[in-house]
């Protein structure tokens, strides 16, 4: 679907006798919207746009598993795989545009898009960014060209998102230096492999290193799979996982290893290495905080389920707008039948998504600024990295729920025409159901989102002097997290002005908004910290955390939005035309407001 508008009129709003002018330069803000990577985005939108990179519903598992391979080809002849590599290998060294392009996929098919991004995302990156350059030199050649289909094997039947945890083991045999890949119980098998049901030729195998007795802790191998026959080598083994609920261009499966031997330079060694007489060496020294540098470096999968998700919800509300401009139904007194978006639950339906996709589509900006920033080196330290995952995992599950509930809302909206295959809708519902669980299950990345601003109280109060404690626990005695809170003033400001009409007006302010939704965060977490003060005195922090896990979503879910609110709020900064940023800060008040009507209590 093609649609060109010049421009938008929307009916003025009378304002202080007159009306203001509400025209959107739409062909400016719709090249705004998409950021940085612009021009990449359109190129990449160019390709997708091609009849045989387009989804064709109702194609069996097998046909849409080798359409979709042949869809990967044409990625790579068209030099769409290379940009985040190295020059050396044909690449550009472009980690955001990479990004941007691949976000653009699941426009046409999120099958392509996932199994892409398996193999250049994962595969391939996991090649990059765990390994040194002996390992590019002989690995990263054949993963971009495709000549070596790859698998991304990290999930475990037993081990989802407990990565740390996963049972794989690799054994380190210092006599023939080999490691020995093992996967000794049903629930250590790796399980949901994009590529591993039928293309793929070799993994990148996470498991847990043992060396001279010790455990190291996971790190990743470099494991050959297939024989150009197709046939798995000796000790390994795997299955199908068969038909899905969605995404069935990708050939996922699982794997399992007994014994398997591969050389000692197949660990990917740029954290950890191991000598030739066993001896392990980091130059990390701490296990945990080695673990999580090495998952950081693959933190671009959920930067790009942001992005995809967001789009998804763009084609989705794109659909369902023009059907409600379109289609007519009752008549109004004049007899005339009225299109459906001139009906107000209607509009209540799917103007409020608008501004949320808005919303989402400047905080992934946002987000996938700063993931460039650190990986290409311009902002790479500990404390920015940090914040990359942080942010990713704050605002990956809201806009993957996000997309469910629109692409749910726009079915609805479009009543028996949305449930047609060839409208796109449901089918795109089936696919971006697993988004909230891909690169992380949703409710465990707030957790960790949570965790973080756990972690920033923490500092906080360690490092307040004796009057700031002061002023804290008085305002803790005195209930100051709820009497305090945006909410309750805004009440008080309806009592002392006896107008709520007037006490809204002001809500709509930027301030007030920015404090309203800054102080639902604060309260939320002021609250949880105190209660794991007190449960740390009382030796009960185990039960404690379990009993705030609610609450800390919650925490988590508010900062995603108080993020995304500040990520439009400064997107209105860089709009010239009046009319356009007058009609897109009506939008910012929008998805504010919604956001408080929400969160009442």
């Amino acid at each position: 679907m093609t649609i060109t508008v010049e421009k938008i009129e929307i009916a003025g709003i009378e304002k202080s006798g007159s009306f203001v002018d509400s025209s959107i330069d739409t062909a400016w803000l719709g090249r705004y919207i998409m950021g940085r990577w612009a021009d990449v985005r359109l190129e990449s939108r160019a390709l997708s746009g091609r009849p045989e990179m387009q989804d064709v519903p109702g194609l069996s598992k097998v046909d849409h598993r080798e359409r979709v391979m042949g869809q990967l080809k044409l990625l790579v002849e068209h030099g769409q795989v290379h940009r985040a590599f190295p020059p050396a290998f044909g690449g550009l060294s472009d980690h955001g545009g990479h990004l941007a392009a691949f976000e653009e996929l699941v426009v046409a098919d999120p099958s392509m898009q996932i199994k892409s991004g398996v193999q250049w995302g994962l595969f391939a990156s996991a090649i990059q960014h765990l390994g040194t350059v002996e390992h590019h030199a002989a690995w990263l050649p054949d993963a971009l060209s495709l000549a070596t289909p790859g698998v991304y094997a990290m999930t475990e039947t037993g081990h989802g998102s407990d990565v740390a945890s996963i049972g794989t083991t690799a054994t380190y045999d210092a006599v023939t230096q080999e490691f020995v890949i093992n996967t000794p119980f049903r629930g250590a098998w790796k399980d949901y492999l994009g590529n591993a049901a039928v293309h793929g030729k070799a993994a990148v195998v996470f498991a847990q290193l043992i060396t001279a007795g010790i455990s190291h802790g996971v790190h990743a191998f470099y494991v050959p799979l297939r024989d150009e026959a197709g046939e798995f080598f000796a000790g390994i083994g795997g299955e199908d996982d068969g038909l899905k609920g969605g995404l069935n261009g990708i050939d996922n499966g699982r794997l399992h290893f007994d014994h398997v031997r591969i050389p000692r330079t197949n660990l990917l060694n740029r954290y950890g290495n191991v000598a030739e007489d066993g001896t392990y060496t980091s130059d990390i020294k701490s296990p945990g905080r080695r673990f999580f540098t090495m998952l950081g470096t693959l933190v671009q999968g959920r930067v790009s389920l942001d992005g995809a998700s967001v789009n998804a919800s763009k084609v989705a509300l794109q659909i369902a707008v023009t059907y409600g401009n379109q289609r007519r139904q009752f008549s109004g007194p004049s007899g005339e039948e009225k299109v459906l978006l001139d009906y107000q639950r209607h509009q209540r339906r799917l103007i409020p998504l608008i501004a949320t996709t808005y919303a989402q589509t400047f905080a992934h900006e946002v987000l996938l600024e700063k993931f460039d920033a650190v990986f290409s080196g311009v902002d790479d330290t500990d404390a920015s990295r940090q914040d990359l995952e942080t942010l990713a995992a704050a605002l990956k599950p809201l806009s993957t729920w996000h997309a469910l509930h629109t692409l749910q809302e726009s079915r609805e909206a479009t009543g028996g025409q949305g449930f047609l295959a060839e409208n796109r809708l449901t089918g795109l519902r089936a696919d971006l159901d697993v988004y909230v669980t891909f690169e992380g299950d949703n409710t465990v990345l707030l957790q960790l989102v949570a965790k973080r601003l756990l972690t920033d109280l923490s500092k906080k109060f360690s490092s307040a002097d004796a009057s700031t404690m002061a002023r804290l626990v008085i305002d803790q005695v005195a209930g100051n997290a709820v009497s305090a809170s945006g909410l309750r003033r805004l009440g008080q400001r309806v009592h002392d002005r006896g107008s709520t009409a007037r006490a809204v007006t002001q809500v709509r302010d930027a301030d007030s908004q920015r404090e309203l939704l800054t102080d639902r965060v604060e309260s939320l977490v002021a609250s949880i910290g105190a209660e794991l003060r007190a449960a740390k005195k009382n030796g009960t922090t185990e039960e404690t955390f379990n009993a705030q896990q609610s609450n800390l979503i919650e925490a988590a879910t508010a900062h995603g939005q108080l993020l995304q609110w500040e990520a439009f709020t400064d997107g209105l900064a860089g709009i010239t035309d009046a009319p356009t940023l007058h009609v897109m800060t009506w939008l910012r008040d929008l998805f504010g407001l919604h956001l408080i009507e929400e969160n009442l209590a």
